[in-house]
């Protein structure tokens, strides 16, 4: 395609050159000839001094600040760089899956977008997701991935899952994501919001800093006459209502979903062993649903989802059938193991204060023990969490083991003071491993075990920079390991 006509349709100006684009690139090393390639300032490493690099091996174009020095290609000016570069990137890669929704929110983006997926695919479509579980697809392969990967990467995926017959794709909108328009360019006709807390303070500036991120999502990225499915819990902090302020002063269709939902309205939970009924009332009409998933939040993930689900047309009898047959999540409340004590161990993601607050809620309905939680933070993010987490771990559970989770650049044993500072009767185990072991072989037969934190992820970090390794560490698999050598009198 010719760099003139890309850009008149992106509204960019590039001088009428002829020269046909190839690809597209923020990182010069992948720059060949015919690339456009996006030159853009970051916290910790400057595009725009690649911008030689980039010409050097084939860009014909580069998109950059006016400021910046380019020569020997075209400069596409703009002061935005990032968000112009989406726009042009977003014309050259098509077709796109004809249904695409969004959700962001700072807990429950992986499993809402997943639940997503798993309800298009059970009422028939070609559905797919992408986020932190990576790219799954519709014979359920997964790719590891960020939870917003680059523009590129974004965009690429989206034309190729459409080429490959996918017509229904969910995705994560991170917040940073979101600032950094890394997810546009494709028509969002539905995008929902989960809830929010405090997390990623140390990329935004403060909470409304980070709200105002989010709402990017409902303020510019959905399309016009989008549905915005907005949770509404009993417990809500008042940040979900202003979500739905933005999404009607945009002119969007509301969904409001949850104990205080006007359109999906949760009346009753009742936990049993393995799952929890649900009553719902939609469209005037009562159901009870089992849903196969323990936990208040996992209600929220779900109702969510088919809200998203409804709001793209997908048949409401097709929908609220799929919810009473959703699956698990990989490392969302993901039972690893049954201890031989007879204790269940169960693996969750939760990083942050409300996570791992949710997380304890979610099990506590079926313990008659002990529950017993190990968790760490990670280095080199948000300090002022970390106390926090201590502090929501000892709340709610009977016996905390504060361990290492990512230290990253950061001393370990650091960390873990900070967070004992919140939970100062906790447990210190630093080595992991270590200290699910610890918390496996004195689980007793009616306690349950959490371990918080990593979830789906299959390495420990450590170290940054040229530094940096990722040692293999799997939760679930080390959760198992632990609970046979228990079994066999290794531990």
């Amino acid at each position: 395609m010719k760099l003139a006509k890309l850009c008149a349709a992106a509204g960019l100006a590039c001088g009428g050159s002829d020269a046909e684009v190839t690809g597209f690139a923020i990182d010069n090393r992948k720059v060949a000839p015919g690339t456009v390639f996006g030159a853009f300032q970051g916290t910790r490493v400057n595009g725009e001094d690649f911008i030689p690099a980039a010409i050097e091996a084939g860009a014909i174009a580069v998109v950059a600040r006016p400021e910046a020095k380019v020569e020997g290609a075209v400069h596409i000016a703009d002061t935005n760089p990032r968000k112009a570069f989406a726009r042009l990137a977003s014309r050259f890669f098509t077709p796109v899956p004809e249904h695409i929704v969004a959700v962001t929110g700072t807990n429950g983006k992986t499993s809402t977008v997943e639940m997503t997926r798993q309800i298009w695919r059970m009422a028939g479509e070609r559905a797919a997701s992408i986020g932190t579980l990576g790219v799954t697809t519709p014979d359920e392969s997964a790719s590891t991935g960020l939870t917003t990967p680059d523009i590129v990467t974004f965009l690429s995926n989206m034309s190729g899952l459409a080429r490959e017959g996918v017509t229904h794709v969910a995705y994560e909108a991170s917040s940073h994501g979101l600032s950094q328009y890394r997810n546009e360019g494709v028509p969002v006709e539905a995008a929902a919001f989960t809830n929010f807390s405090r997390d990623h303070l140390d990329y935004h500036a403060d909470m409304e800093d980070y709200f105002a991120a989010k709402m990017r999502l409902f303020d510019d990225v959905v399309s016009d006459g989008a549905t915005a499915v907005v949770w509404m819990g009993s417990g809500d902090s008042g940040w979900n209502a202003r979500v739905v302020d933005h999404a009607k002063s945009r002119g969007l269709a509301v969904m409001t979903v949850g104990e205080q939902g006007e359109d999906i309205r949760l009346t009753s939970r009742e936990p049993t062993q393995l799952g929890q009924v649900l009553t719902v009332e939609h469209c005037g009409t009562t159901r009870k649903i089992t849903l196969p998933l323990i936990g208040p939040y996992q209600v929220s993930n779900a109702l969510c989802a088919a809200g998203l689900a409804l709001a793209s047309g997908t048949d409401a009898s097709l929908v609220w059938d799929a919810v009473a047959r959703l699956q698990p999540v990989r490392g969302r409340l993901e039972r690893a193991v049954i201890a031989p004590s007879g204790a269940p161990v169960y693996v969750d993601y939760a990083h942050t204060p409300d996570a791992i607050e949710a997380a304890i809620a979610a099990l506590r309905p079926h313990v008659t023990g002990r529950l017993i939680t190990v968790f760490g933070a990670g280095g080199d993010r948000d300090h002022g969490k970390r106390k926090p987490m201590g502090e929501s771990a000892a709340k709610a559970s009977d016996l905390v083991i504060v361990t290492d989770d990512n230290p990253r650049g950061e001393t370990a044993a650091d960390i873990r003071a900070q967070v004992l500072e919140g939970a100062p009767d906790a447990r210190e185990v630093g080595d992991r491993r270590e200290a699910i072991c610890a918390a496996i072989a004195e689980a007793g037969a009616d306690d349950i075990v959490l371990v918080a934190g990593k979830g789906h992820e299959t390495g420990q970090i450590i170290g940054s920079g040229e530094n940096m390794r990722v040692l293999p560490f799997d939760d679930v698999e080390v959760a198992r390991e632990c609970a046979a050598q228990i079994a066999r009198g290794d531990a």
